[in-house]
């Protein structure tokens, strides 16, 4: 055999896939790329898909004398590697499979670098991925293509898909496209900080240093401070001369024609005699009617003036969608009825607002997807409609869209396939798998396997950049990672015990000062979260 030479093809060979017999079974590994010369194409690169290690000396008695303990020698066995073929280049850069198969006796090498690079397309791009799987090849992918065409990240639990959503939004910070990140569990604050010097070796491998984004992140709370004590600012929606249509969409209730049509005859009423009005005007007047059907009404929108979401002094789109930012909604004590309405009338301003190219181009960002756009059957939430629009019709102005979850499945069908890149961590669930395979281009069963069997920290990555599915060692963060799960322990259960209660006195104790009520304008002045680019008079 030559030298280099990791096995030879035998047997029925196609223009799609060959089998080679390895001599030692430290020559090559399933996933290995190789390389066999054709005839008429030249160098053509294949990739190892599985490996098989069989022995026909070695009969059932013999297995079952072993089993007994008795002395056997080792048996004579054959390796023998499947190989999916890939292609090579010809003269006008385009891939090309072999349109005549390989012969038996045909020697297989392993691929080298270049060719890996050249056939795969991974030599051009922006976004640094981290390396190709078990070489040291850098993976890239174009910024216009991933933020136009969309992208998704799928993974169950634990297997690094905020993580990897975090290399993403660095790459993309780095270049100044805006950022709009919506975070329910406030897992993106994080990118403030520099990553620690504990990972210096994968700092080192990988060519990065470590770089906090704190100048560029800003982090909104549609709550208030007192609950989420990281955020930088409070959100709010505008909360002047809400039509019955606006009020329609952010009610946290689900209502009928008829209650849409007493809103609109409350507003008219109020336009009637008023410029300007607010939440509690639209409320006194619908308590003037004489329908019983008021009283739904009145509590939804009670529901709605309690949350303290609107405002007259609302966070703008202008604000929220700059070049070179990131403004992340940290839902965190946000109940998950407003978080739906928070992302539909937010995202429906922003779709907007680029339409009429009042926004930059830039990209939105939705975490824990499948809540916010669930699948039909699953759920139903406000969200959903607009997130379907952004996916299919965002591209044509310039608003991106990644969508993250750990339940594929439980996603809207309709978002998931309009996601041109999809990044997709290790997941094992049948019914996600089977959502995957069906929405998403380049997804075989073969593929399905290798999803099951995924480490931590490495992803399969389908891109229209890059002709084949391929599997990625994402790099390391260069900011601080904030989606750790927390440790527990008996010994910092121990640690953490809460302190015994105090014994029972009986001398008076003075009691607590009970805040005093804020009027609605004093509400208003606390910060706001949202003017409307459209209809606000400004």
């Amino acid at each position: 055999m030559a030298r280099d030479s990791v096995g030879v093809i035998f047997g029925k060979t196609g223009t799609h896939d060959f089998s080679f017999a390895v001599p030692d079974s430290t020559l090559v590994k399933r996933t290995d790329y190789v390389k066999v010369w054709h005839e008429s194409d030249g160098w053509t690169l294949a990739q190892v898909m599985s490996m098989t290690r069989s022995s026909d000396d070695f009969k059932l008695d013999q297995a079952a004398d072993a089993a007994g303990g008795a002395k056997m020698e080792s048996p004579n066995s054959k390796l023998v590697a499947e190989a999916t073929v890939i292609g090579g280049r010809d003269q006008e850069g385009l891939l090309r499979s072999p349109r005549t198969p390989f012969s038996p006796g045909d020697k297989v090498f392993i691929a080298d670098h270049g060719l890996i690079r050249s056939t795969l397309g991974l030599s051009h791009g922006e976004v640094n991925m981290g390396l190709l799987e078990g070489h040291d090849i850098k993976v890239s992918l174009e910024m216009n293509s991933l933020i136009q065409k969309h992208c998704s990240i799928l993974a169950k639990t634990g297997s690094g898909k905020s993580y990897t959503a975090g290399v993403i939004l660095e790459e993309v910070l780095e270049r100044d496209v805006p950022l709009l990140i919506i975070d329910p569990h406030g897992e993106y604050s994080s990118l403030k900080e520099p990553g620690t010097d504990n990972a210096r070796d994968l700092y080192s491998k990988f060519g990065i240093s470590p770089r906090g984004y704190g100048s560029q992140v800003t982090v909104y709370t549609p709550a208030n401070k007192v609950l989420n004590k990281d955020a930088d600012k409070v959100f709010r929606l505008d909360g002047m001369n809400l039509s019955a249509k606006d009020l329609m969409q952010i009610l946290p209730d689900e209502k009928s024609n008829n209650h849409q049509g007493l809103l609109y005859e409350a507003i008219s009423m109020i336009k009637a005699e008023k410029e300007f009005y607010v939440l509690d005007d639209i409320i006194f007047e619908v308590g003037n009617n004489k329908s019983k059907l008021k009283w739904n009404v009145i509590s939804s929108l009670e529901s709605l003036r309690e949350a303290d979401i609107l405002s007259d002094h609302p966070t703008t789109i202008e604000e929220l969608f700059a070049p070179g930012r990131a403004s992340i909604i940290d839902m965190k004590g946000v109940s998950p009825q407003f978080q739906g309405m928070i992302v539909a009338k937010l995202c429906s301003d922003l779709f907007e607002a680029r339409k009429m190219g009042e926004a930059p181009p830039g990209m939105l960002v939705v975490e824990e997807a499948h809540n916010f756009c669930p699948e039909r059957g699953f759920d139903k939430t406000v969200s959903t409609e607009i997130l379907r629009t952004i996916a299919s019709e965002g591209r044509k102005f310039g608003l991106g869209l990644m969508v993250i979850s750990q339940r594929p499945a439980r996603i809207d069908k309709n978002v998931l396939s309009q996601c041109n890149t999809q990044i997709i961590m290790k997941v094992t669930n049948p019914n996600d798998l089977k959502a995957i395979s069906k929405g998403l281009e380049g997804i075989s069963s073969e593929v399905e396997e290798e999803l099951k069997r995924l480490p931590p920290g490495v992803a399969m990555l389908v891109s229209n950049d890059i002709e084949r599915p391929v599997l990625v060692d994402i790099r390391v963060r260069k900011s601080k990672h904030g989606g750790e799960s927390a440790t527990i322990s008996r010994s910092a259960a121990v640690r953490h015990q809460a302190p015994a209660k105090p014994a029972r006195t009986t001398q008076k104790q003075t009691p607590m000062p009970v805040p005093r009520k804020e009027t609605t304008v004093q509400k208003r002045e606390g910060g706001g979260l949202f003017k409307k680019v459209f209809g606000s008079g400004k």
